[in-house]
């Protein structure tokens, strides 16, 4: 047999945790809570909505996301299925019935998720890039477009909506998609659930959520959502086990004629790095890290605290005023495996990442909904602003006395800011047989460094960047027939690089990267969307023409420099359906994706031909899904196959990760005893065992391209809840 992937490895023991930071909100987001009390003062004769904490755009009637009749490419994962049969750890689990999504479990907790949307945040070697996120509305990725999901809270959600297309642009700067996640509202009865799981290489995931409300049917009080959770495992591989901490509070409460919400979020967590292995290595021993993570004890840990509240008041004759803010703290510490030598010159900024994030944003609109002719209209206008301010440090990773993996000498300080002011505006009207609907949004963003390290050979790299776009979006849907529309959209977008992307000069030394430009592009859409009695089904061809996309130039020992690369092109179809019948359901996705350098003058040095494909990017992605409930105590039967094509792992396109295709199953059984409710489950993955890469890391350095994926493994998992 051909070896592309590892069987699991050893377990890891796993390390004491270094003290929880804290963390403290900035005091501006104390002055939000007198909104609480001079809203009653604010009242009308209109009834709340649900959209207190919606952002921007592509938000239907009560803020619920319409798929069918919007002019927008989205689809919604309802919470169910982001939890009956799955771990509830991480967000790629429920997330494979949406095309154009790409999305891996890296199987290292230092480096988070891969996600790209479309081909937007492929680049990303840890965290999130080019796709927004959010929380109850609550930006989860930072103004300068850098964003992580492990603290989304699955053990509450309500659902998820994911966004894409031209008018994913109306989110602001670096959304080529969004992402966003409600958590359920508080109601009566009230509801508690504890939930446990336990899996291979000492995995284990143990939550409780308290969902109710207070006062009675008549009077209603305050709603509340409470989710606190905690997951830790040895490791799929050696130097990668990992734990973590979350906890999420929403409370909520309508009053005339407006809600106003309140949402705390704290997550802690620690993990080694095993970093990415050479295929060599992989062919040898998928389960090993490779050998610097070692040497140096590759970790990080992370402790982040947000609060955020809204507010939304009607004011009579179908108009509205909401107003969102919150702030947050954010601190990373991370100790990369850069070599001692390496770390010599006067310009290096060690080998050991010290950041400290606050960050804080508003976002205040007017909305306006009623009925225009013979259909409904919907305008919106506002401002969003964010700012961030990261207190960087660097410091060699080895002591004094030689000693490596410890911190040593101080390397870098500096301060890093970005903001954005955003104005926009969106309008859409909507009948039965027709949405026109269109968008306008001023997005300007700014850079400043400030560099307190200054010394001999290494001279005051401070420095500041400007970038701003006009992003326009238009679309519209027709009904062809009660069971048939066709929909198109095309609008302009804009990716700037993050704060972090642009830490690292070319020539490696520190400071602020200014001959980086933002990524500018032009997107279109036209799509087919049905339904039936028994199901529904999407169809939607794309066009995405990017110039100075960035890119990785170089990638070595953690530190990853970036460029732009010219113009490229991405172009794709996208396929999804459900249909049901009797005890069957089978829900199935398709994407196919052709994305190229169409030109790139910045990479010619490297040899890098006009035609080359993207890396970190599958021309084919399938998944489908078949449900059977045969009626045999509340069981619930899945089968489930996940194909990924080839990933090319480079610029050079001198080496690919092979395509794959996975067989996974679930077995769920549920009981109800009175007031209680107990579930069970027992969930298979790669069925066959088979050997594959996970994920790739775009253009790593000495060729470390691969991180390989679990062989077979089983989970199995319990809920017991209670109504109340």
């Amino acid at each position: 047999m051909r070896y592309f992937l590892a069987p699991m490895s050893s377990p890891t023991s796993l390390p004491t945790s270094p003290s929880a930071v804290l963390s403290a909100v900035p005091s501006a987001v104390v002055f939000l809570g007198l909104a609480v009390v001079l809203s009653p003062a604010l009242a009308s004769e209109e009834p709340p909505s649900a959209g207190a904490l919606q952002p921007v755009v592509v938000s239907g009637a009560r803020g619920e996301l319409d798929t069918w009749q919007g002019a927008a490419s989205a689809d919604v994962v309802d919470g169910a299925g982001l939890r009956d049969g799955q771990l509830q750890i991480n967000l790629s689990e429920g997330l494979g019935r949406v095309p154009g999504l790409v999305i891996r479990n890296r199987q290292n907790y230092a480096q988070d998720l891969q996600v790209s949307l479309r081909g937007y945040g492929a680049r990303a070697t840890f965290g999130v890039r080019g796709v927004r996120l959010f929380v109850d509305g609550i930006p989860a990725s930072a103004p300068d477009g850098s964003g992580q999901v492990a603290n989304f809270p699955l053990g509450s959600a309500d659902r998820v909506e994911v966004v894409r297309g031209p008018f994913s642009s109306l989110y602001g700067a670096s959304s080529g998609g969004a992402i966003l996640l409600y958590t359920q509202d508080g109601r009566q009865p009230a509801e508690w659930r504890t939930g446990a799981v336990a899996g291979p290489d000492g995995l284990w995931r143990l939550s409780t959520q308290a969902i109710g409300q207070t006062g009675s049917a008549a009077d209603p009080g305050w709603s509340y959502t409470l989710d606190v959770g905690k997951f830790a495992t040895d490791g799929l591989r050696a130097q990668s086990a990992a734990d973590r901490s979350t906890a999420n509070v929403k409370l909520s409460r309508a009053h005339e004629g407006g809600r106003s919400v309140l949402v705390f979020n704290r997550q802690t967590g620690f993990a080694l790095d095993p970093q990415g292995l050479t295929r060599a290595e992989l062919q040898a021993n998928p389960g090993q890290a490779a050998p610097n993570a070692l040497v140096f004890n590759t970790r990080k840990s992370t402790a982040q605290s947000q609060l955020g509240f809204a507010l939304e008041q009607a004011l009579g004759g179908g108009h509205r005023l909401e107003w969102m803010g919150y702030g947050g703290t954010r601190r990373v510490v991370q100790f990369q495996s850069v070599p001692v030598a390496a770390q010599g010159p006067a310009t290096s900024p060690g080998g050991v990442i010290d950041l400290d994030r606050s960050y804080w944003g508003w976002n205040a609109r007017w909305r306006y909904e009623g009925e225009w002719g013979p259909g409904r209209l919907m305008v919106s206008a506002g401002v969003a602003a964010d700012n961030q301010t990261d207190q960087r440090r660097g410091f060699e990773n080895f002591d004094a006395g030689g000693n490596v993996g410890l911190p040593g000498n101080l390397r870098r300080d500096e301060t890093n800011r970005a903001q954005t002011l955003d104005p926009y505006l969106q309008a859409e009207w909507s009948s039965q047989q027709w949405t026109l609907a269109g968008g306008l949004r001023y997005s300007q963003t700014d850079f400043r460094s400030n560099d307190r390290f200054v010394a001999a050979g290494n001279p005051d790299d401070s420095g500041e960047a400007s970038f701003s776009q006009l992003l326009p979006v238009v679309g519209g849907r027709y009904q062809l027939s009660p069971g048939l529309q066709v929909f198109a959209s095309v609008g302009r977008g804009y990716e700037t690089p993050t704060l972090n992307e642009a830490a690292y000069r070319a020539d490696g030394s520190s400071g602020l990267n200014t001959a980086l430009n933002a990524a500018r592009s032009t997107s279109a859409e036209v799509g087919l969307r049905g339904r039936t009695s028994q199901g529904l089904w999407t169809a939607t061809w794309f066009d995405i023409r990017t110039r100075d996309e960035i890119v990785v130039q170089s990638n070595n020992a953690g530190r990853t420099v970036f460029q732009n690369a010219g113009r490229t092109q991405r172009q794709g179809l996208e396929l999804s359906g459900e249909w049901g019948s009797g005890p069957f359901t089978v829900t199935g996705a398709y994407t196919y994706m052709l994305a190229r350098y169409q030109d790139c003058a910045a990479c010619a040095a490297s040899g890098i031909p006009a035609g080359n494909l993207m890396p970190g990017l599958p021309r084919q992605q399938a998944f489908v899904k078949i449900d059977w409930a045969p009626g045999w105590g509340q069981s619930l039967f899945t089968l489930e196959a996940q194909h990924t094509g080839s990933v090319e792992v480079n610029d050079l396109n001198s080496e690919r990760a092979e395509g794959h295709t996975l067989f996974n199953a679930v077995v769920q059984f549920r009981q109800d005893l009175g007031p209680w409710t107990l579930r069970e489950f027992v969930r298979v993955d790669n069925l066959t065992d088979r050997r594959y890469v996970g994920s790739v890391i775009v253009n790593a350095g000495f060729n470390r391209f691969y991180e390989p994926g679990p062989g077979r493994s089983v989970f199995a998992g319990v809920e017991l809840s209670r109504r109340f």
